[in-house]
């Protein structure tokens, strides 16, 4: 399956000054295969390493961190000959070797012609705990989410699709195959952006495996959470995992730790929620107390919204029917709402904007708040073609910003310095080159 992260790999290869490219998200997202289908169209060959499933790899990191040694090594281990800017070393899960994970920073300063990617899915963690020695400013980042809508529609054909909605993003003018996008979110809402997921949806067309499927991914990350947090860490771990559903269903999303428990209080679980946000399988929207520039400098880091970082597994969470929400039928406002705001923080984290909430004394409150070409836009989401909103009004005429948007399902449009974008669309919002 096409991913959109391949062109920022495409870059980083023919980047002259190019360092070693860690790619880190949350496990079964596609990581491993996207790298390797990268790698089989742009490299003679490829040595790929995996320090978890291969712990006799470590052994050759431990020896030495001189990198002509490792790849002399590398070389008779895998039996192959490894070429600068003709190979590619890929090292996954790199999180179970603190070794290798060093030897980044000797690739970048002594063998920079070797290209070296490396991969994880705790990475986050692991750093935080101050396992590595992590090789500051000699590497090159790129994070990876599950699949976006964008890259749904090139999984399931609809590539032509895909074109004509970018097309009406630009101008604006009512989109004629709006019904055909709306029941293509829909099915999106239901299936998610987990790889596997998809092709099960591909494949069978039946929700019931694809259900299967992300409960599946869902068990494993709580297999991940006993593997590398502590019993006490892993029990409020999965409590908090497990409330985000209930934290977005209530008048007020912002997360509280008594929905997690009655009793809950912050100091006792702030690790268990760090964790998740470590290990990339959660989302923070954090609230900012004025619509102005920068906004991190009015941020409120204590309060904040919390959500899935895979729109399906919601869906699974909730045990909303699929077909529910596939015919749009019987499903409350409340919980469309719910769906639709955390599908759009999830099309938005992964195109690489940092999610800020706006409220004004308890009484109003905007969805996100974004930078686009250095503009704080307020973003107001709504699930259905009702898009009246009195809280994005109030910030308006607070902060008269260059434009707002309102997502909803109602077609394209530009009325009072307001963009109406389609649910379908947000994949189109990208934090530059953004016009009026």
């Amino acid at each position: 399956m096409e991913r959109t992260i391949t062109n920022k790999l495409i870059a980083w290869k023919n980047n002259p000054k190019r360092k070693p490219l860690i790619v880190y998200g949350a496990r079964q997202i596609g990581k491993t295969y996207t790298i390797l289908e990268f790698a089989s169209k742009q490299y003679r060959n490829v040595v790929y390493c995996n320090f978890e499933s291969d712990k006799q790899l470590s052994v050759i990191f431990k020896m030495s961190l001189d990198p002509n040694r490792i790849i002399a090594n590398l070389e008779a281990y895998y039996s192959t000959i490894i070429s600068q800017g003709e190979t590619l070393i890929f090292f996954d899960e790199i999180q179970a070797s603190e070794e290798a994970m060093t030897s980044l920073k000797y690739f970048n300063e002594q063998a920079n012609g070797y290209h070296v990617i490396a991969a994880g899915s705790l990475l986050g963690l692991a750093l935080n705990r101050g396992h590595f020695s992590f090789p500051v400013g000699k590497v090159d980042f790129l994070n990876m989410y599950p699949m976006t809508f964008e890259e749904f529609l090139l999984a399931t054909n609809n590539e032509a699709l895909r074109k004509m909605i970018v097309e009406s993003y630009e101008t604006l003018p009512p989109f004629q195959l709006h019904k055909k996008a709306l029941e293509l979110y829909r099915q999106y809402l239901v299936v998610g952006g987990y790889p596997q997921a998809v092709k099960t949806f591909l494949e069978t067309k039946d929700f019931n495996f694809v259900r299967s499927e992300q409960s599946s991914i869902s068990n494993a990350y709580i297999a991940d959470m006993s593997k590398y947090a502590t019993p006490a860490e892993t029990v409020k771990s999965i409590e908090v995992y497990n409330s985000i559903f209930s934290q977005l269903g209530k008048e007020t999303v912002k997360f509280t730790y008594s929905t997690v428990s009655k009793k809950a209080r912050s100091k006792n679980y702030e690790v268990s929620l760090a964790w998740l946000k470590f290990a990339n399988v959660v989302i923070n929207c954090s609230l900012v107390t004025e619509g102005r520039y920068p906004l991190n400098a009015y941020e409120e880091p204590n309060t904040f919204k919390i959500y899935y970082s895979d729109v399906g597994l919601l869906t699974l969470k909730g045990s909303i029917s699929p077909n529910k929400i596939i015919q749009n039928i019987d499903i409350s406002d409340k919980v469309r709402g719910m769906l639709a705001e955390s599908y759009v923080a999830e099309q938005l984290v992964a195109n690489g904007f940092l999610l800020h909430y706006w409220e004004c004394n308890n009484s109003s409150e905007v969805d996100f708040v974004i930078h686009i070409n250095d503009e704080p836009i307020p973003l107001e989401t709504k699930s259905a073609d009702n898009v009246k909103a009195k809280s994005l009004r109030t910030y308006i005429s607070k902060y008269n910003p260059k434009y707002s948007i309102k997502v909803s399902t109602k077609n394209f449009g530009f009325e009072n310095n307001i963009k109406s974008i389609p649910l379908y669309a947000v994949f189109c919002i990208k934090e530059h080159n953004e016009e009026q």
